[in-house]
């Protein structure tokens, strides 16, 4: 399992992209439709038409790292498919990944204290 530190973003890629694509073609889907830089450590996640298959796309700082991961069973949970991308929690990329629905892991709302 990858751990991303909470300082990196992470991104959903929220339709199926061709699973033949590698690190270059993800690379370049990134930059051409996302308008986002590959190379800046943040995670991309990738999903194929069946459901039952991601990748995700990393800069380590030393190189690409790319993760491919298939779930038996009912498969990953999605967003509804759209032009675009979501950007995820930690925690909800850990739920996506273990093929919990992420959807419903909620960062909790801290009040901030008012000044005197």
């Amino acid at each position: 399992m990858i751990d991303p530190s909470s300082k990196y973003r992470i991104y959903l890629a929220t339709k199926p992209v061709d699973f033949r694509k590698g690190m270059d073609g993800l690379a370049n889907y990134i930059a051409q439709n996302f308008d986002l830089d590959p190379f800046s450590g943040a995670f991309f996640v990738f999903r194929s038409k069946g459901r039952d298959k991601i990748k995700v796309l990393m800069w380590d700082g030393t190189g690409l790292v790319l993760i491919y991961k298939r779930i038996e069973g009912n498969g990953f949970y999605w967003p509804k498919l759209s032009e675009g991308r979501v950007t995820m929690t930690k925690a909800q990329f850990e739920a996506l990944f273990e093929g919990i629905d992420w959807r419903k892991v909620t960062s909790p709302k801290y009040l901030h204290p008012r000044s005197a």
